[in-house]
């Protein structure tokens, strides 16, 4: 369809497309402890991702950004998707993935170091914000689950919220 007829504009509500990874491997996931002078969550544990080019489809992205942070290949499934309201008129919409390794060799990037962690060790450890509720909605799925649906934001509290749909 011609961008003439796709009904863009620009006083709509807009997203800004990421990719999240959890690769899994037995009950540990790899995660990536943010660089000491990283911009955002410095020395926080999250999952590996980032932006999505304009010419990557969100597969490719999420496989080139684990690729870049890791060192590593895995068989990846989306498993979920987030949309993040950040402000009124702009959001961050994350698709989620999950998946075992397949190769490759853990290196560290200029995000930081990435590790090996078992669940339950998760808890104890300083994260992102959205980590525990989004990993323990994972770590719960059954393999054959279909993907989830949910929507982060801060409540007037200034408390972050997130709603998954129901199945």
């Amino acid at each position: 369809m011609p961008v003439e007829e796709q009904g863009l504009d620009p006083q709509r509500y807009q997203v800004i497309p990421r990719t999240l990874i959890f690769v899994r491997q037995g009950n540990a996931y790899l995660l990536l402890k943010g660089a000491p002078d990283k911009k955002r969550f410095p020395g926080r544990y999250n999952g590996v991702g980032g932006h999505i080019e304009r010419h990557e489809d969100v597969l490719a992205a999420a496989q080139r950004e684990l690729d870049e942070e890791t060192g590593l290949q895995a068989d990846l499934r989306l498993v979920g998707t987030v949309l993040v309201d950040a402000s009124p008129a702009l959001g961050v919409l994350l698709f989620v993935f999950t998946g075992p390794p397949t190769g490759g060799e853990l290196r560290p990037s200029n995000e930081g170091l990435a590790e090996w962690l078992p669940y339950e060790a998760i808890a104890n450890l300083p994260v992102v914000p959205d980590l525990p509720p989004l990993l323990a909605r994972i770590h719960a799925m059954p393999p054959d689950a279909p993907p989830f649906a949910a929507r982060s934001f801060y409540d007037e509290r200034d408390t972050l919220q997130i709603r998954f749909s129901a199945p």
